[in-house]
Formats: C-alpha cells, sequence, structure tokens
C-alpha cells in the first residue's frame, strides 16, 4: 500500500498578487465589454501607496483605468481605515499600457497555416506549453487539497467582508494537507490558515490572547462551515491545525509585500497537483493561448473523467506563435483508464477543435464580459479558474460533450 500526504494552498483576494491578478482581469473585462476584439496583455505591480498597469493593449474601447483600478481595489477591501498603507482613494495610480506589437498582431490575425477555414486564420499568440487535468476526488473533477484549500480561502473572505469576523483585513492565504492511500484521499492530516487582523481584536491587545481568539473564531466560521458537506472532514482531534505561526499578521497586503500579476500560477490551476506549462491567464486576452489553451486542456480532461473513460486524466497542448493547429496534444491516464494513452489522445484529436479561434469560439471567449454584465474575468482571478460551480464557466459544461465520448467508446 502507498501512503503519502499532498499539501495545496490557496490566498485570498487581498493577497499582493492576487489584487494584481483581479486588477488585470479587470481591465481586461472593461476592453472586452466595449470591443470584443480587443488584444490585451495587461500587468500589474502593487506595493506600498502604488499600483501600475502595463503591458499592451489594442482596442476601440475607452476606459478610464484609474478609476477602474480604485474600484477594484475598493471593492477587495482596501480603503479608508482598514487600508494598511494601500488606500483606493489615495494610492497612485500609474498606467502605462502599450499598443500591441505588429509582429505579434500579424501571426495572430492571419495564421500561417490557414487554408480557407474562418477559424484557420486565428494563429496562437504565443508559443508554448499548457496543461489541462481532472479527477474523481471531488464532484467538480478537482484535486482534494486545492479545493479545501480554496473553500477556506473563500470562506475567510466571506466572514470579513459580512462582519462575522470584524477584526480580519484582506490579507490571507490557506493550506491543506491530504493523506492519501493507493492514490485516494484518506484523511486531512493538517490545515494552516495565515489571516491579516487588526492590531487589538475584540478587546485582546496581547499576541497570545489575539492568536488563541482567532485560532478558535476560524474553526467554529471557517473550517467547519466550508468542509460541512464534506464526506472527508477535518476534526480538532486528528487534524494538525495551525493559525498565524509566527504570532502576528498585523502588516499585510502590498504594505507587507509587493505584488505582481501572474505569480500564483499554480493557486489558479490544480495546486500542484498536475504539471503547469509556466504561463498565466491573468490580464490576456483569449488569443493568447497561456489562457484559452489551459481552459481548453482542462475542458478535455474533464470531458474524458466525466465519460468515464479514466479516473485521472492529464492532458498537454503545445503551439506554435502564428499558428493554428496545436503542435502536438498528449494524454496521459496514469493508469486509471481501460484505453492506452495513445489511443485516448486519438479520441481527443478526433473530437475536440483547439486550435485558438475554435477555442475561442466554443467558449465564446471573447463575449463572455459583454454577456455577463461587463465582468466575467475578474471573478477568475480569484480562488482558481477550474472547478468554480459560481462561476458558470463554458469550459467546467462538460455534459454534452462527455456523453458524446461515452457513446464513442462504447460503440
Amino acid at each position: 500500500m502507498s501512503r503519502y500526504v499532498f499539501t495545496s494552498e490557496s490566498v485570498t483576494e487581498g493577497h499582493p498578487d492576487k489584487i494584481c491578478d483581479q486588477v488585470s482581469d479587470a481591465v481586461l473585462d472593461a476592453l472586452l465589454a466595449q470591443d470584443p476584439a480587443s488584444r490585451v496583455a495587461c500587468e500589474t505591480v502593487v506595493n506600498t501607496g502604488l499600483c501600475m498597469i502595463t503591458g499592451e493593449v489594442t482596442s476601440k474601447a475607452q476606459v478610464d483605468f484609474i478609476h477602474l483600478v480604485r474600484n477594484v481595489i475598493k471593492e477587495i477591501g482596501y480603503s479608508g481605515a482598514r487600508a494598511g498603507g494601500f488606500d483606493a482613494n489615495s494610492c497612485a495610480v500609474l498606467v502605462a499600457l502599450d499598443q500591441q506589437s505588429p509582429d505579434i498582431a500579424q501571426g495572430v490575425n492571419e495564421a500561417d497555416d490557414h487554408a480557407g477555414d474562418p477559424l484557420d486564420l486565428v494563429g496562437a499568440g504565443d508559443q508554448g506549453i499548457m496543461f489541462g487535468y481532472a479527477c474523481n476526488e471531488t464532484p467538480e473533477l478537482m484535486p482534494l487539497p486545492i479545493s479545501l484549500a480554496h473553500r477556506l480561502s473563500r470562506r475567510l473572505a466571506e466572514v470579513r467582508h459580512n462582519g462575522t469576523l470584524g477584526y480580519l483585513l484582506p490579507d490571507g492565504k490557506t493550506q491543506v494537507s491530504v493523506v492519501y492511500e493507493n492514490d485516494k484521499p484518506v484523511s486531512i492530516d493538517t490545515i494552516l490558515i495565515s489571516t491579516q487582523h487588526t492590531a487589538e481584536v475584540d478587546g485582546i491587545s496581547d499576541e497570545q490572547g489575539i492568536r488563541e481568539r482567532i485560532t478558535e473564531d476560524l474553526w467554529t466560521h471557517v473550517v467547519e462551515p466550508a468542509t460541512a458537506d464534506l464526506a472527508l472532514k477535518p476534526s480538532r482531534e486528528a487534524t494538525k491545525y495551525l493559525v498565524n505561526p509566527t504570532g502576528k499578521f498585523v502588516v499585510g497586503g502590498p504594505q507587507g509585500d509587493a505584488g505582481l500579476t501572474g505569480r500564483k500560477i499554480i493557486v489558479d490551476t490544480y495546486g500542484g497537483y498536475a504539471r503547469h506549462g509556466g504561463g498565466a491567464f491573468s490580464g490576456k486576452d483569449p488569443t493568447k493561448v497561456d489562457r484559452s489553451a489551459a481552459y481548453a486542456a482542462r475542458y478535455v480532461a474533464k470531458c474524458l473523467v466525466a465519460a468515464g473513460l479514466a479516473e485521472r486524466a492529464e492532458v498537454q497542448l503545445s503551439y506554435a506563435i502564428g499558428v493554428a493547429k496545436p503542435v502536438s496534444i498528449l494524454v496521459e491516464s496514469f493508469g486509471t483508464s481501460a484505453l492506452a494513452n495513445d489511443a485516448l489522445t486519438a479520441l481527443v484529436q478526433e473530437h475536440f477543435d483547439l486550435r485558438p479561434g475554435a477555442i475561442i469560439e466554443t467558449f465564446g471567449l471573447r463575449n463572455l464580459p459583454q454577456q455577463r454584465g461587463g465582468r466575467f474575468y475578474q471573478d477568475t482571478a480569484a480562488y482558481g479558474h477550474f472547478g468554480r460551480n459560481d462561476l458558470n464557466a463554458p469550459w467546467e459544461d462538460v455534459t454534452a460533450k462527455s456523453q458524446e465520448l461515452k457513446q464513442v467508446a462504447a460503440a
């Protein structure tokens, strides 16, 4: 019997890097909502009293970027007396956006391998490799460690926003370690929560007293509600439970650490349980295969698992800049499928169109902000891009396609 412990982490929307991801995707939403053909590569950096957006944008849209940035920061919770050196109302906002390089644009505008099919005209916006993954550990077909870590970080933000724990501040991180036996999760080994808080907590000012109070409050208001519907639950007796191990966490957010777009790519995906091609998602329009092809790879992997063709599936895609068709497609089932990996790969090649133009059209990626009231990608930028029932993301809807695969495999 093989036994091991696997750990994944998540962060709250107030983490400095996640502020940046949300700002970059808010910029993307605003541009696509007005002009779905916008080309966007927006990077954000934050530090004490400063937020800068930079990158390349080609769009007909007219956006007040400074107002947009301040609204995102305020919504997260950095304003007024609780801002901690990073106030939405007074921080400096710098905008340094250029147009997309014409050398890149020409490859995306007209692919090298087009042959009359309109979907062949959209070339990949860059070279690269992307991975998608799915497994049957959770109802959303995600690995349990990252699923639990996201549940905790989302709940941590909820009890701050709704005032249940009024002393919490926006910055926070969670980490969950799960025990596996024969590749199946059997227990929750460790839960770690680090959360920013006010210098005084409900009249308590000594460090030990504050830590004890937060520890109890988080178990009652975060851990238990976040895991209440799970078959596999943590317990105070069996699960190691750590809160703010350094003792206190008063200075946080961009005052504590500078933040950058794209530094939480493992949090955004599978928590380290699957491989990652290295490209970030936030601030990138759908012609960037770092984003759109990673969504497609998740869709393919989830379809295979939902169809019962594998218990675990990892899909690798690769692209060349300016070329529409993928350079390579590979499926790995880790020995959990009755079909060989090359047979699964052939099935994917036959039943999924993985050209960038087809991915954009299949999921409607350019039009999602417009269809969702001007905001979609910003909501993907915290708590993961996959396994999210709250987003109604098209790459998570595999019902029809998985049925098609099931019928093909049975024939």
